[in-house]
Parts: structure tokens; C-alpha cells; sequence
């Protein structure tokens, strides 16, 4: 088992000698922090950062391969790219926002497209790390969606914007008090940290998931005795869970865009 746990990046190099069932790091923080691999003028460039830049690239790539040349008959990699800027453009930024989510799609499209990368990460060999599931980037792309949405507000709708929260006229007016009084906490407070954390949250949990089942699949068939039968199975099962981490990580991509979509559509409608 304390191999297992040593597999986790961020466990010092202390616990190799630990022979006991779990092997305590010295700080709660060194499960979270991942190596510097390199620096550059002083600043640590981790595996994660290395990761992001990695996305972004194969998400651009990606583009570029399908779109980079005009064919005729496109390939069927270019026709599944396709098919997948179809659904954004028709069915998340037209369907959500409206005729004005023309203007939005490319937003829309490339944090689709890098969060479903970031997130395919975890079942990619040799890698197996979501990116997405380091707290630091999806709060920075809710936050990036938060602005984007409340400035869009303010900028089409100005000062109705805010009394379209603050005093709701679609609620009952003996209601309207408390219903905006959670629509200024829930609109200018929570949202970017909910939409942070549901994606977080699910990369975290199916990342641990796989970690333990391959992991501790691995250690049982090392030992060589009756409990590599136990690891064998243990391992099997992982393997079968690759399928569902695959379904996870494209729906949280979608859900992630969706709402994105819809905080900005509330923003450009708001009689909505």
C-alpha cells in the first residue's frame, strides 16, 4: 500500500522508508503542490503549467488541422471536428443566448474544446493528469466567464442590468426583496465559485478513482501471492471505469460551456 501512496505526486521521498499502511507527509499542502520540473528566470514551472500550455496547443491543433485547409469532402477526422463546433455554435451558443450568441461562440468553443482536452488528460497514457483538476484553472476560467457576463450586462442593459437582480418584476412584489437579495449573492458571488468547484470536484473524484484502482491493482499483483488474483480484478475494473472517466470528462466540458452560456444569456436578456 505504501507504494501506492508514493505514486501520488507531492509525497516526499521520506515515505519510501515508512513501512506502515499509510505514510503521513510532513504538511497537508504537499498533496496539492506539484514539482517544479524546470525554471525560468527564477520562476518554477510545474508539470501542471506544462500540461495548460499543452492543452491550449493540441486545442489549437486541433482546429488547425480540420479547418487549416479547404477540402472539398472533408476527412472524417475533419467531420467530427466539425460536428463538434456544429453542436457549440447551433445548440449552446445560438440555442442558449439567442441570435446575439453568434458573438460569444468563439469564447464558447474554445473553452469547450480546452476544458474537454484538459480533461481527456486523465485517461491519456503516460499522463494520466487532468489538468482541470488543479482548483487554480477552473476558477480562473469562471472567473474569466464572471466578467465576461457581468460586463455584458452593465454594457447592454447599464443600470437595468443591476435593478433587473436587485428587483426582480417577474416574482411577486412581496417576494422581490428576498428573491434579489439572493440574486445579487447568488449572480455577483457565487457563481464563479459553483461553477469552478462542479467541474473540480468531478475531474478530482475521477482521477483519485482511477489512482487507487490502478494503483492498488498493481501493488496486489507485485506481491506475487493470493492477493495478486484480488489485484487482477482490482485492475480489471480500473480499466472498465476508463469508458465512464471518458463520459465524465466530455459532460463536464458541456456543462461547464452550457452554464457559461446561460450566465451570459441572462445578462443579454434580462426580461428573461
Amino acid at each position: 500500500m505504501e507504494q501506492l501512496i508514493l505514486a501520488l505526486p507531492g509525497i516526499p521521498a521520506h515515505c519510501a522508508e515508512d513501512k506502515t499502511v499509510l505514510c503521513v507527509p510532513p504538511s497537508v499542502n504537499q498533496l496539492f503542490e506539484t514539482p517544479t520540473v524546470f525554471s525560468i528566470g527564477g520562476v518554477g514551472i510545474t508539470r501542471t503549467m506544462l500540461l495548460m500550455v499543452l492543452a491550449a496547443l493540441v486545442t489549437v491543433a486541433i482546429l488547425w488541422v480540420a479547418y487549416g485547409r479547404v477540402r472539398l469532402v472533408p476527412t472524417k477526422f475533419g467531420a467530427a471536428v466539425e460536428g463538434i463546433v456544429g453542436f457549440v455554435r447551433d445548440d449552446v451558443a445560438i440555442g442558449v443566448i439567442g441570435s446575439d450568441g453568434v458573438r460569444y461562440f468563439p469564447y464558447l468553443l474554445s473553452l469547450f474544446m480546452f476544458i474537454l482536452v484538459g480533461n481527456l488528460f486523465g485517461v491519456v497514457p503516460l499522463i494520466n493528469f487532468p489538468v482541470t483538476s488543479r482548483m487554480a484553472l477552473p476558477l480562473f476560467m469562471s472567473l474569466v466567464t464572471w466578467f465576461i457576463f457581468v460586463i455584458v450586462g452593465f454594457v447592454k442593459n447599464g443600470p437595468g442590468y443591476l435593478l433587473s437582480i436587485v428587483w426582480p418584476r417577474s416574482v411577486p412584489i412581496g417576494l422581490r426583496w428576498f428573491i434579489g437579495f439572493l440574486e445579487v449573492i447568488s449572480t455577483f458571488i457565487l457563481r464563479p465559485f459553483t461553477l469552478a468547484v462542479r467541474l473540480f470536484a468531478n475531474m478530482v473524484s475521477g482521477h483519485l478513482l482511477l489512482t487507487v484502482l490502478l494503483g492498488s491493482g498493481v501493488v496486489f499483483i507485485s506481491r506475487l501471492d493470493m492477493s495478486s488474483i484480488t489485484g487482477v480484478l482490482w485492475l480489471a475494473f480500473g480499466l472498465l471505469i476508463y469508458p465512464f472517466e471518458i463520459f465524465v470528462a466530455t459532460l463536464q466540458a458541456y456543462v461547464f460551456t452550457l452554464l457559461a452560456a446561460v450566465y451570459i444569456q441572462t445578462s443579454v436578456h434580462i426580461e428573461h
